[in-house]
Formats: C-alpha cells, sequence, structure tokens
C-alpha cells in the first residue's frame, strides 16, 4: 500500500528524528496515519549538507539547508517538508507556507568543552562556524580564538574529541533530541542569546495543498508558533543573514510575551540589545518594532 504523506528532511541523524517526532504526532492525530508506513520519510541531501569544507556565509547562508528540499515539494514529490526552523530563511520560495511548528525544546545553547566560558583557559580555541556565537563569545572573551567548525552533531563532537578545537557551542534542543545532553553545559541566554527560532521544528508544505494544511492544524503548537513569528519578523526587519551575527528570543507568560534581541560585530567588539513587552497575540509587530530598534 502506498504511503498517505511523503516527508522529506534532510538525511542527518537529528534530522530524521525531527522527522519521525513529526510522524508520530501526525499519526496521534490522525489514526489514519498511524498505521505502519502511512508516512514515508524521504532524507534529501541538500547543498549545505554536502559542502563541509566552508562557512555557509561563504557559500550562500541558511537557504542552502533547505533549496533542495524546497524543489522536492514544489515538484510533488514529498507532501511535506520537516527543518529546523533555525534554517528557515525568513523569506519562504513562492508556493510554500509553514503548516505548523511543534512544541519548541529548549532555545538555549550549550557549551561542549567545559562547564563555563570562564573555565577556558587564556587563549583558548573555541571552535563554531556560527557567528552569532562567536560574537558572543569574543564579547565575553576577546583572548579566545575562533576557528571554524562545521558539520552535523556527531561529526563535531568528535572534532572536538579529537582536539581540533578546545571548545564548541551546540544547541542544547539538538543534543537533547539525541540523547546527548550529557556531553554538555546550558548556557544561560543572558550569556548566550540563541539563534532565532532555535529548538522549534517547522513543518512546511504547498499552499495550496488545503488537505495537508488541515492535517497539520491539528499538530500546530500556537505558543511556539507565536514566539517564533516574534523572532522571524525581528530578523526580516533586520535582513538577517549568515553574514550578521543575530540572535533572539521570544517568550510568553500567560497573554504577554517578551522578546530580547542582539545585532553584534563579528568580532564582539559591538553588541547592540534592545527588548520589547507586548501581548503575544501582537507577535508580529513586536517583532518588526524590536528588529527596527536593533537597526544600525
Amino acid at each position: 500500500m502506498p504511503s498517505l504523506l511523503r516527508l522529506g528532511t534532510r538525511g542527518s541523524k537529528l534530522a530524521l528524528i525531527q522527522a519521525r517526532e513529526t510522524a508520530d504526532r501526525l499519526g496521534r492525530a490522525h489514526p489514519d496515519l498511524a498505521a505502519p508506513d502511512a508516512v514515508e520519510i524521504v532524507p534529501i541531501v541538500t547543498t549545505g549538507d554536502s559542502v563541509q569544507n566552508r562557512l555557509l556565509s561563504e557559500i550562500g547562508g541558511k537557504g542552502l539547508f533547505t533549496k533542495e528540499i524546497d524543489e522536492a515539494l514544489l515538484a510533488g514529490r514529498v507532501d511535506i517538508a520537516v527543518h529546523s526552523m533555525k534554517d528557515l530563511p525568513t523569506a519562504l520560495p513562492d508556493g510554500i507556507v509553514i503548516g505548523a511548528v511543534l512544541p519548541r525544546e529548549d532555545p538555549r545553547d550549550a557549551l561542549i568543552g567545559a562547564a563555563r566560558i570562564a573555565d577556558l583557559a587564556q587563549g583558548a580555541t573555541m571552535g563554531t562556524a556560527s557567528l552569532r556565537r562567536a560574537a558572543q563569545v569574543k564579547a565575553l572573551r576577546p583572548d579566545l580564538a575562533i576557528v571554524p567548525l562545521r558539520g552535523n552533531v556527531d561529526t563535531r563532537l568528535r572534532k572536538i574529541a579529537a582536539g581540533e578545537a578546545k571548545a564548541t557551542i551546540l544547541a542544547v534542543a539538538g543534543l537533547k533530541r539525541m540523547g546527548l545532553l550529557d556531553q554538555g553545559s546550558p548556557l544561560s541566554v543572558e550569556e548566550m542569546l540563541p539563534s532565532v527560532a532555535q529548538g522549534a521544528i517547522a513543518i512546511a508544505c504547498r499552499a495550496g495543498d488545503a488537505r495537508t494544511l488541515e492535517r497539520l492544524a491539528a499538530v500546530d503548537d500556537e505558543p511556539s508558533r507565536l514566539r517564533v513569528t516574534a523572532e522571524r519578523s525581528m530578523l526580516a526587519v533586520l535582513d538577517g543573514s549568515c553574514r550578521t551575527p543575530i540572535a533572539g528570543l521570544a517568550e510568553i507568560e500567560g497573554a504577554s510575551l517578551r522578546i530580547r534581541g542582539l545585532v553584534a560585530s563579528v568580532d564582539g567588539t559591538r553588541v547592540d540589545r534592545a527588548e520589547r513587552h507586548g501581548a503575544a497575540s501582537d507577535a508580529e509587530t513586536l517583532g518588526r518594532d524590536l528588529g527596527e530598534a536593533l537597526k544600525p
């Protein structure tokens, strides 16, 4: 029997874990999708995965993790696409929409190789390909040497174990989903403000696919959607890309939303911060206002 829903995803271990979580949630929401093989997971190799020897900022930015999956979705080879939402460009391709945002995992970063950034030896090497992380590290510890470190979670952990750098920083959400949280020490958001939408899983589909949009609505988590809406609205105003160190985090308490944002120079010598508070229902407006406040 052919699958009822084809799910496109990157092929990394973490991406496949997120794809399986999506399939499980859809199965619980829709009995016909709970049957074995009702949801077919289709791994797709992206340019961002295949090019490992250069920084994303040098080869086109975060859209390189989604381009091939977008093409498969628009061509009808898959019905939905599962993404780490922090990998999504702020402007989606024509014909593609976010049908659901799953409940967000812990958005913080974790330090690998030491308990605290302050504990690293003078002049120690910090391996990261993230300008956001590098800028905030340099603002805290100008003496540390930043060295490029790319790859999936397992690859980066192996590189640290092999001594390619003394420490690195990874998302808590990825470590937790892979059962590796004991490998790192979570950093406070005051010390390391996360990437926009970090910890959130987005499910995309074709804009005109009413049946799939109806299915996805059943697994959409409204608080998570509002939080990432605020953060991505801020990023869109700033025209954020992998070439600019930008961070943002929205949090909801009751009906209120607080969003914090940061824009830094690449070397960490300038770090501008601001925040906005308001009704969670005004998430998009709050994000835009914060973006305007942070514009150079």
